[in-house]
């Protein structure tokens, strides 16, 4: 395998386990939560991600390739910001900010997958 293939596997196993590891942090935060507004939109930003991270790796998409990651960043940019906004002085759990660093860390995988 030529280290630019090789390169290419690395960074698209790197977005698959950051967009799954982010999806089941909101999944288990959604069962954790009292609150009905943020359970469903818990739910609804698992679903997100695993959606358009399906839809990025689809051969079938592949003509929509590069809106797709740029929808996944922008997605996870939303998600990003929107945690700070809701938790205001809060922000500063354990459990957000390492999930925020795995989002900071997907939106860095694919910025570099759309330069390759």
């Amino acid at each position: 395998m030529n280290t630019t293939r090789q390169g290419t596997s690395s960074l698209r196993y790197g977005i698959m386990v950051t967009a799954i590891a982010t999806a089941a942090i909101h999944l288990f935060l959604a069962f954790r939560n009292p609150d009905p507004m943020f359970t469903t939109l818990f739910i609804l930003n698992a679903v997100g991600y695993l959606a358009l991270m399906i839809a990025y790796f689809l051969p079938q998409l592949a003509a929509y390739h590069g809106a797709i990651r740029w929808l996944l960043m922008a997605f996870t940019a939303v998600t990003v910001v929107a945690y700070f906004v809701f938790n205001g002085s809060n922000s500063f759990n354990p459990v957000g900010l390492v999930t925020k660093a795995i989002e900071v860390a997907l939106i860095m995988l694919l910025w570099m997958d759309g330069r390759r």
